[in-house]
């Protein structure tokens, strides 16, 4: 009843305030009324309306210290800091032991970067102020611009002690734990917290994020469901639910989570797309299908929407329709190597040998790094007879791995078609030193090398040896 009746008041200033500003007539307001007025403005990004109640307060209380900070607030704002800490220093004259001046002086020297100088400031209003928490806030605040990650955690817990509703501080003091790698010591944390403040559906979903990091996935799907029990409408607490049930393989049940996170808001694409995933796992290929389009329905502009029903039919190997969605995702993203990988491994399959090619060579030119990519990409090669490109390209996959017998025995193979025997006797001898075992991937690759009586006697002669 008590917080109704400072709203009614508060509504009934703005409409008499604004009412003044139209009829031109002066009307009387306390100096607390117009600083509820000049922050309601500020508040809503009005800041002529501010900037006008403000210099009608001051007419009406050239001596309030209260306005006068509010325009040490808007002055440093509009970043005239000079000023504002020019009317600081002279209400500092007047009242020495007022939180709110070093508060103010403590945000000019953070403006300015001086962030040491700003947490004595704050230091010092502590002595001052009844308020603690937001102090403390202010202070960690600071820590945090210094990358002193640790005094930001110690700061964000004295807030939480002097006020453990305040949810910005919880927030940024799970940050920190996360940021300095103490995963553990956050939950040990969110613990205590939450024996202090059991109805917490904000510790009890950071508890949840914590768990799932520490692949505790029947801990997060618990935690998030308690969130969800706290606050019936916490749609991301649904959503990270869907996520820990899915990684514990109980894909109804995420199912269930995601569309619950539709029924409270509108759909996402990202919660449609879990939903066709959870139902193919389960096998339902038609409900999988008609919820990977719903998410490009939803979100034409998603292209892991596109990916998720080209790898669909690529796994019913329908390479035609998969490659029409591929082509949807690199419409979106052309710079993702795995999608070019996608669009090279299906083109191979329909045996669109260039096709396959291109896209192999986009992959790795985009930054794909992966030995099957580059044996993938020399074997479509290869089958198109550029050989000497072939081995231009087994010599860059040698640089990311040396000493790999798939690439020696390739190497050895293109060579001997070349007729440089030579070169292929010393890359058959690497590939069989390093792995002699699999020497039919020569037969199976250029199985007209293998049939030379020559490369016959030359494996021959190694294994003697060996």
């Amino acid at each position: 009843m008590h917080f109704e009746n400072e709203e009614e008041d508060r509504n009934l200033s703005l409409s008499k305030f604004e009412s003044m500003l139209k009829t031109n007539k002066v009307f009387f307001f306390d100096s607390e009324e117009f600083e509820e007025i000049i922050l309601h403005y500020l508040d809503m990004g009005k800041s002529s309306l501010a900037k006008k109640a403000l210099k009608l307060g001051l007419d009406q209380h050239p001596k309030s210290t209260g306005l006068k900070l509010v325009q040490v607030e808007m002055l440093i704002y509009d970043d005239k800091l000079d000023q504002a800490e020019k009317l600081l220093t002279e209400l500092y004259a007047i009242e020495p032991t007022n939180e709110e001046i070093y508060i103010q002086k403590a945000n000019i020297y953070s403006k300015r970067d001086k962030h040491e100088t700003a947490v004595e400031l704050l230091e010092s209003a502590l002595q001052f102020s009844e308020d603690h928490a937001d102090i403390f806030n202010l202070i960690g605040m600071e820590y945090l611009f210094m990358d002193n990650l640790e005094k930001a955690k110690e700061s964000f817990i004295k807030c939480l002690e002097e006020d453990f509703e305040d949810q910005s501080a919880l927030y940024n003091v799970v940050y920190c734990f996360e940021f300095l790698d103490q995963n553990k010591e956050a939950i040990e944390y969110l613990k205590t917290y939450i024996d202090r403040n059991p109805y917490s559906e904000i510790a009890w979903h950071q508890s949840g994020r914590l768990y799932y990091g520490l692949k505790e996935y029947e801990l997060a799907a618990a935690a998030f469901e308690l969130a969800t029990y706290i606050d019936e409408e916490f749609i991301g607490a649904y959503m990270e639910r869907g996520k820990a049930l899915e990684r514990l393989k109980r894909y109804a049940e995420a199912i269930d989570s995601y569309n619950q996170t539709i029924e409270l808001g509108d759909p996402t694409s990202y919660a449609l797309l879990r939903i066709g995933k959870c139902f193919e796992k389960l096998g339902n290929k038609v409900e999988a299908l008609k919820y990977f389009n719903k998410t490009v329905h939803e979100d034409p502009l998603l292209d892991k929407g596109w990916i998720a029903i080209t790898d669909f039919y690529v796994r019913q190997k329908n390479y035609q329709k998969a490659l029409y969605y591929v082509n949807k995702a690199l419409g979106i993203d052309d710079q993702n190597r795995l999608y070019w990988k996608r669009f090279a491994t299906i083109n191979k399959a329909m045996d669109n040998f260039e096709e396959a090619e291109f896209g192999y060579r986009k992959a790795v030119e985009l930054g794909d790094f992966q030995l099957d990519t580059w044996l993938f990409w020399v074997d479509i090669m290869k089958i198109m007879g550029e050989n000497n490109n072939a081995i231009l390209t087994l010599i860059q996959a040698a640089e990311y791995f040396p000493e790999q017998f798939e690439i020696e025995y390739r190497m050895a193979g293109f060579h001997f078609l070349l007729h440089e025997e030579e070169k292929g006797n010393f890359h058959l001898s690497n590939a069989l030193r390093l792995n002699s075992k699999n020497v039919t991937l020569l037969e199976e690759l250029f199985p007209l090398v293998w049939d030379r009586e020559s490369v016959q006697e030359y494996i021959a002669k190694h294994k003697k040896s060996e």
